[in-house]
């Protein structure tokens, strides 16, 4: 199998590329058993890939230990171009470096036992979040009158158009309007 990144072949042996897809929900049943769950989205896609580098071989390992050291002006990661059937049946095109390099000796061969993860970077459900114009805010209505901030008399605590107050509200209008002259 061939890896590529930005054209640099990743050489190993018996290597194995797997691809994952993580599907994120939420669990929506709070403390009854219902099995409902949200969509939270997709994250990005992962290359798992492990190889075998022989110890005559150790150039082939400081390859891939630079490349997955490699920054970006910025000081990021750098993202790299791929190459590989894998990734391009799943859909990759770009990657990253993470969650490490590990390169462990082999306990019978003369060799080390390497693993590492790509990373989707510029994913296509990213491209279409990023494309997506925002949900405009709208304004929220309820059924009734509006509250006015006018002390004009049939806004605020008006009797307004057609409503009649109980006694009981109409006691606490001529409080509320015997206090609003004292001040």
């Amino acid at each position: 199998m061939t890896l590529l990144l930005d054209g640099e072949h990743i050489r190993g042996r018996g290597m194995k590329v797997t691809g994952d897809l993580r599907i994120e929900s939420g669990d929506m049943s709070g403390q009854t058993s219902n099995s409902d769950t949200a969509h939270k989205g997709f994250k990005p896609k992962t290359l798992t890939v492990t190889l075998l580098i022989r110890f005559i071989d150790a150039a082939d390992l400081r390859t891939l230990m630079r490349l997955a050291e490699a920054t970006e002006s910025g000081g990021q990661l750098k993202t790299y171009r791929i190459v590989n059937d894998t990734a391009t049946a799943i859909g990759m095109r770009q990657v990253q470096f993470s969650d490490g390099v590990s390169a462990r000796e082999d306990d019978t061969l003369r060799a080390w036992r390497v693993q590492f993860t790509l990373t989707e970077k510029l994913s296509n459900p990213e491209r279409v979040e990023k494309r997506r114009a925002a949900n405009a805010v709208g304004t929220q209505s309820a059924p009734g009158q509006g509250v006015s901030g006018s002390s004009t008399g049939a806004g605020a605590g008006g009797t307004g158009v057609g409503q009649e107050l109980t006694g009981f509200e109409a006691i606490l209008k001529n409080v509320d309007d015997y206090l609003g002259r004292q001040s």
